[in-house]
């Protein structure tokens, strides 16, 4: 991860980030702390939310962290007991990203069984919708925040074999634009990221083995895979008010994927 970040966009912000003890969240939890951000971390065991606060503590950033399983709505309260620690913390919430995702099947999207698409879309949707719900009140009494929802370059070109989870993805874009509408009034910007193909081990199946790496970095032009630091950057942005006139969005961050026109 990048440890030379200059920017300083973030100062006096809170953030709390979802699924964010490896990988992208983590990522995207460190750019916000090397910007002068407070920042929330969670994930769904103690262990990883213990070692992921030493990690970022270690390099100087102010983060606290909590267990949260987001589809779980006892978990979703103690994230609601944080906000409420993170408000008498830091002095209020001015922004949410909602990275955590799921994916427990393989294969073509009707071919998917009904328990494996009502979890992706418990917690890949429908935690995502809640979570916004609950972080509104915050916002307000800052007059204003920022929502950032992570999806995938999928969402715009589903892949065979990630079927469910490619239309998961395609929700969240739609949830993004419909909340970015209905917020705007209320000086919230609401958007999102869409990865391409990240080497994490979320995506260790497609960069693992030769055969896979080849074929995958056959579709990105700039033939490398993505690091969650490139993802942490972009979201960065648009956590910050360099982004204050942008609602509704996606920014693909995939190295130039075939995505949207």
């Amino acid at each position: 991860m990048n440890n030379s970040v200059q920017c300083r966009r973030l100062v006096g912000k809170t953030a709390i980030v979802t699924a964010s003890t490896d990988g992208i969240g983590l990522g995207i939890a460190q750019r916000l702390g090397q910007e002068g951000a407070n920042v929330v971390i969670s994930s769904r065991k103690q262990k990883n939310v213990d070692a992921a606060v030493e990690k970022l503590k270690a390099k100087g950033l102010k983060v606290v962290g909590i267990t949260c399983h987001v589809a779980k709505a006892e978990d979703r309260q103690k994230l609601q007991k944080l906000y409420e620690h993170a408000e008498a913390t830091f002095g209020g919430i001015d922004i949410l990203i909602s990275n955590a995702a799921t994916n427990p099947t393989m294969g073509a999207v009707l071919d998917c069984e009904e328990s494996a698409w009502d979890k992706i879309f418990e917690v890949n949707v429908k935690a995502s919708y809640l979570l916004a719900k609950e972080v509104l009140p915050y916002f307000n009494k800052k007059n204003g925040g920022k929502i950032i929802f992570v999806s995938s370059v999928g969402g715009y070109h589903p892949s065979e074999l990630l079927g469910a989870y490619s239309v998961s993805k395609t929700a969240l874009l739609g949830l993004t634009k419909a909340a970015a509408i209905q917020l705007a009034k209320d000086n919230i910007q609401v958007n999102c990221l869409a990865p391409g193909i990240v080497q994490t081990k979320f995506a260790d199946a497609l960069t693992s083995s030769e055969v896979a790496r080849s074929e995958a970095l056959f579709r990105i032009p700039l033939n490398r895979f993505g690091t969650p630091s490139d993802m942490g950057a972009a979201v960065a942005f648009l956590a910050s008010d360099d982004a204050n006139y942008i609602t509704g969005e996606t920014i693909v961050v995939a190295g130039g994927m075939a995505s949207k026109l």
